[in-house]
């Protein structure tokens, strides 16, 4: 039987998908085969960090991500972006495989956009060709992904302009659509393009990763109650974007930022918890002009909550004893004695101690 006879027979038998997959991995992942990969070819290359950008949105997006955000900075060549997502995630034995060539999850979902085609298993295999590092920070199924990538300016060129927001030229259409861009084409602009393009499916956040981080603090949805960790630092079964609201101290936050890709000092940590940096507007709040929501969610104080328990009665009566003895340090000085045993109240994030004295002849 020749080639084109044992292919034929494969396809009537198995159907068109075992023609198209080369070997699965489980979980919906498989790398395609050759083949297929290049019938799925995108548009274009990653030629420039703008494109790294709009394919790291792109497999958010397709990942069914409501809420994305995207932190960056540049120091000399070195251009750091991370993506925060609250998408199905990746599981555990797919999280180096993702960045190999052809592998993919999207054997019967690719998505036409106007990038192109999405889902051949190229994207993060030439983002990865084409950068300093690209790795999956923290992720797990149903709990979203974060994704760092880090790339040299003298290698994937970016534009000289990374500061300036593009403008929306007036026309009829409402919420951006039918409107034109203009201004340079850098990230911000491939956020912008994104954010309007995808606006009923998600919603973008763009800026430094101290401000990433108060407005994921700020905004995401809120899956997991802080009583249910109250008592445990366990964070695994968190969504990612979640994480960082249950950090209660400047070291914690640092700690788990630095888990996600975010790099932060002790201070910028100490000012975001004092809400010294504001959470970001959406980038397609920001291009619109649309204004904040006068109620904004309130941020919950875990280090508050766990101070506002409730004390147990007899270590109430055991810390006025202690009060009492203590009392004596002042007593021998100043001439005075109890009128009654020290009571101990707790109020919220308080505990008072009340003493009742009186005067020696």
């Amino acid at each position: 039987m020749d080639q084109s006879s044992l292919l034929g027979f494969v396809a009537e038998v198995a159907g068109d998908r075992a023609l198209r997959v080369e070997e699965s991995f489980g979980d919906g992942f498989v790398r395609l085969r050759v083949g297929e990969a290049e019938r799925r070819q995108a548009q274009h290359d990653i030629r420039c960090v703008e494109d790294a950008v709009v394919e790291l949105l792109r497999n958010a997006r397709d990942a069914a991500a409501r809420q994305i955000y995207v932190a960056t900075t540049r120091e000399a060549d070195t251009r750091t972006l991370t993506v925060l997502d609250d998408g199905t995630g990746i599981p555990a034995a797919m999280q180096e495989r993702i960045f190999e060539a052809r592998v993919t999850s999207k054997l019967d979902s690719m998505h036409m956009d106007k990038w192109g085609v999405h889902g051949r298993g190229m994207a993060l295999f030439s983002i990865r060709e084409n950068a300093q590092s690209a790795q999956v920070m923290a992720s797990g199924e149903g709990l979203g992904s974060s994704l760092r990538v880090v790339t040299d300016a003298r290698d994937l060129p970016e534009r000289s302009d990374q500061s300036t927001w593009p403008s929306l030229g007036a026309a009829d259409g409402e919420e951006g659509e039918g409107r034109r861009l203009t201004g340079p084409h850098n990230i911000c602009r491939t956020c912008c393009e994104f954010a309007l393009e995808e606006q009923r499916g998600c919603e973008l956040w763009l800026g430094s990763p101290a401000e990433i981080i108060a407005t994921a603090r700020r905004h995401a949805r809120h899956s997991v109650s802080t009583t249910d960790l109250l008592f445990s630092d366990d964070l695994s079964a968190v969504p990612i974007v979640e994480r960082l609201r249950f950090a209660s101290s400047a070291q914690q936050l640092m700690e788990l930022a630095a888990n996600l890709g975010l790099t932060i000092s002790e201070r910028t940590a100490h000012r975001i918890l004092a809400g010294q940096i504001k959470p970001l507007r959406s980038v397609r709040a920001r291009l619109l002009h649309l204004a904040t929501p006068s109620q904004e969610p309130q941020e919950i104080d875990l280090y508050r909550d766990r101070r506002g328990l409730k004390l147990d009665a007899r270590d109430v009566d055991e810390f006025s004893r202690s009060m009492e003895r203590d009392f004596e340090l002042l007593a021998s000085k100043y001439y005075l004695e109890l009128a009654a045993q020290p009571r101990v109240r707790v109020s919220g994030s308080h505990i008072t101690v009340t003493f009742e004295v009186s005067k020696l002849d």
